[in-house]
Parts: C-alpha cells; structure tokens; sequence
C-alpha cells in the first residue's frame, strides 16, 4: 500500500472515530462537560456545526454528525479502494461506519473491564465518560441476567454479542454484497 494512502486512511480514519464518539455520546446522554467530551466537541465542531444547519437531529441522534462521519468514510473509501462507483462507496461507507461503532461499543467495555480490576478513581473523567458510553449497552445485559454474588459478567456476553454482530455483519457484506469490510 502507498504510504501515503496508508496515511490518509488511518487520519480520516481517526476523525470519523471521533465523530462517532460524538455522537454515541449525545445518544447516551454523556456529560458535555467532561474534558474528554470537549476535546471531542471541539476537534468535531468546525464541519459539524454548518451541517447542523442543513440536517437536523432525528430522535435525539445528532444526524447532522452522523452523516458527516459517513461522508468522511466514503472519501477514505475513494482514497483506499480507489473506486467512485457510487454504489460500491455507499456499501462500504455504511458498512464501515456500523463496523466502527460496534468497534467503539467493544474497545470501551474491553477498557471499561480491564479498568474495573484496579479500581480507579471513579472521578476521573475518562472512567466517568466510559461509564456514560457503556452503560446503555450494559444495562440490557444486567438486566438479562442474574445476581451473580458480586460477579458482573455482562461486559463478557456484551463483548460476545457486540463480536457476533460484527461477524454478522462482515458475513452479510460479503455474501449478499460480495464486499470484504
């Protein structure tokens, strides 16, 4: 791969995760707050706030930032595959961006988990914001099952459920699609 393309793909990449991330975050009702939050606010705010202008939110979904996060995919997609077949970057862009929210629901339960074993200072701003992004995800999962004498295991079946969406959706793409996320 081109060094350059390689570079490309992993900014626009990195700034959709943020857009992302902005709006799981409104979606779970996250403290704006929070220093996290702002630095996220503030890297996402420039194209967000003229699209906001043009699309509005949609049952408390920012779609505004949404569409932006799948429009800056769908340029990486040019970029990566080197395609402009509408249809083609259309799949891709929605596949990767469903691909990328799952993947940001997993990393922060897996980080969210790890954190749990050493106990850290629930004031923190990092763990009060994983806190915020995970729990509507985990609260269908503690609510599945039952007490466990201390044991919280709905992180594990959340991982295990977020996993088998993935490799759902990757096995859909794939072979309805004939396209390889």
């Amino acid at each position: 791969m081109n060094p350059f393309v390689f570079l490309i793909d992993i900014l626009l990449q990195l700034y959709a995760t943020a857009l992302l991330i902005r709006v799981i975050l409104q979606w779970a009702g996250a403290d704006f707050y929070n220093p996290v939050s702002q630095f996220i606010v503030k890297i996402t705010n420039p194209p967000v706030k003229p699209m906001r202008k043009i699309i509005p939110g949609f049952f408390g979904i920012d779609m505004a930032t949404l569409v932006l996060a799948i429009l800056v995919i769908a340029v990486k997609v040019m970029v990566v595959y080197q395609t402009l077949n509408p249809v083609v970057i259309s799949l891709l862009a929605i596949g990767q961006v469903l691909m990328l929210t799952l993947s940001v629901f997993l990393y922060s339960i897996i980080i969210q988990a790890i954190l749990s074993w050493v106990n850290p200072d629930p004031y923190n701003p990092a763990v009060s914001l994983l806190n915020s992004l995970t729990s509507p995800i985990l609260k269908h999962f503690r609510n599945l099952l039952p007490p466990m004498g201390g044991m919280d295991l709905s992180p594990m079946i959340a991982i295990i459920a977020i996993m088998f969406v993935q490799y759902s959706v990757r096995y859909l793409f794939m072979n309805v699609f004939g396209i390889n996320l």
